[in-house]
């Protein structure tokens, strides 16, 4: 059997990306939330926040050195394996790619020294400071990211001459159609991915009696933020939707399901889409709600796959499943969230097990909805690398073989696994140590003596456990 270099790159490039965009959209919203807690320090001089803010610090610690790996290996593919579309895009993509180191992962690595290590060394505000310039770091790293990927999808700003893209406006390219619908929905994902994970392990804290004053408090600051963000995340998809529809017709068609053009379409709930017949089986919709919710008419026309010729749609059936794993998740966590609020209003979240439980099973959906929502934008963007500009097929290395893209297809899978592996498994060791093992740490809102974190105790602590909250 013949392998196919072009193939084998896509898979590569695809679980690559798929691994590295856990890392970022998990940082993004934990610089935010410790940002949150030194401002809270430095306000009440209340040590709990100190305490949460180092462990945190140090979790965010871990999972950005993973994300700095994973990255740095996952640029070296532009030059291996898509060496035509790093060519022809240069002149726009690597100044915009320079442009996130030097001003995004300088100040991010800088300012994160300070926050690790000079809590007892800086003054409070340095200190405070420090968080500020990490969480808006990651900010602006992402604006940078989110920028050339959305350029890719709406290309503008640029011309073709003899092969190669020039930049005729800058500001045209950068700020292009998609990019902030796609920028604002990522800054929510994050703060959803990152507010569900505070949660689920403050909640599970509490389930095993740990610390129960830190953890209450860390449980009900992340659950009123995931009351507001969460119900948020569904306008900013809207509006993201809304984008998508007047410039990546195509994708919204495969992501609906439509292969006719209908006045009225259906919101189809469940479908398995038939590329080769061109139809779906199975179908169960709601009549008229897709026209509803894409042109805000009952009767309005959304155009159907068929509009296009087979090779320029988009592999229809995991963008169409993608797109719903996606969006189930998205209303699960709404109602979580709600859920938690109203509970939390009432008096009641802390000394009710099953929906402590409920938010500790929480913990993955958040990033299993970020990978739906890669796969629905860049797999729905196929035939092309750069929409309407550069197709796939035309992007990989031409002198890539089948065995060399299979050889570091492999390589990489290999590579992640460890990185993956030892990075879990120093993250699982600081959470099962918690944020009470820091109690004896240097702090500078207590000054108390201090232990080593290898000397961490990670036995259950001593406090009384909340009222209701046994089992």
């Amino acid at each position: 059997m013949e392998l196919d270099p072009l193939l084998l790159s896509r898979i590569q490039f695809a679980f690559v990306v798929s691994f590295h965009a856990l890392f970022p959209v998990f940082t993004i919203g934990l610089a935010a939330y410790i940002a949150t807690l030194e401002g809270l320090l430095y306000r009440t001089d209340n040590p709990v926040y100190a305490r949460l803010s180092r462990f945190w610090t140090r979790v965010f610690a871990v999972v950005f050195g993973m994300g700095v790996v994973s990255g740095i290996v996952m640029a070296f593919q532009f030059g291996s394996n898509w060496s035509e579309f790093s060519y022809r895009s240069a002149n726009f993509l690597g100044p915009v790619l320079s442009y996130e180191v030097v001003t995004a992962f300088f100040l991010e690595a800088t300012f994160l020294g300070v926050l690790l290590f000079g809590r007892d060394k800086v003054p409070r505000g340095v200190h405070l400071f420090a968080a500020c310039m990490v969480a808006l770091g990651t900010f602006i790293s992402s604006f940078w990211i989110l920028s050339a990927n959305s350029w890719m999808q709406t290309p503008a700003g640029v011309e073709m001459r003899d092969g190669l893209l020039y930049v005729t406006s800058w500001t045209e390219a950068i700020f292009n159609a998609s990019l902030w619908p796609r920028f604002f929905h990522m800054a929510l994902a994050s703060f959803l991915t990152a507010g569900f994970v505070v949660a689920g392990v403050s909640a599970w804290y509490l389930l095993r009696r740990r610390a129960p004053e830190m953890n209450r408090k860390a449980l009900g600051m992340t659950v009123a933020l995931l009351a507001v963000i969460a119900p948020a995340q569904l306008v900013v998809g809207d509006w993201h939707g809304l984008n998508t529809f007047e410039n990546q017709p195509a994708k919204v068609a495969a992501m609906e399901g439509a292969w006719e053009t209908k006045n009225g379409a259906p919101l189809l709930l469940f479908a398995i889409p038939d590329a080769a017949g061109e139809t779906n089986h199975l179908e169960v919709g709601i009549p008229n709600l897709a026209s509803l919710i894409l042109t805000h008419e009952l009767d309005g026309e959304v155009r159907g796959l068929k509009e296009w010729a087979p090779a320029d749609r988009p592999p229809v059936g995991i963008v169409f499943w993608s797109f719903r794993v996606m969006v189930a998740i998205g209303v699960l966590m709404i109602v979580v969230a709600i859920t938690g609020l109203i509970q939390r209003l009432r008096g009641r979240l802390f000394d009710s097990p099953r929906l402590l439980r409920v938010f500790t099973w929480m913990i993955p959906l958040p990033f299993a909805a970020v990978l739906a929502g890669w796969f629905v934008t860049d797999i729905g963007r196929q035939p092309y690398l750069i929409y309407g500009v550069l197709r796939t097929a035309d992007g990989v290395t031409p002198s890539l073989t089948g065995g060399m893209a299979l050889f570091s297809l492999v390589g990489f899978i290999a590579v992640y696994a460890v990185i993956f592996t030892a990075g879990l498994y120093y993250l699982l060791r600081l959470i099962q140590a918690g944020p009470e093992s820091l109690e004896d740490t240097p702090d500078a809102a207590d000054g108390r003596p201090k232990r080593p974190f290898s000397a961490v105790d990670t036995r259950l602590d001593e406090h009384a456990a909340p009222e209701g909250a046994r089992g």
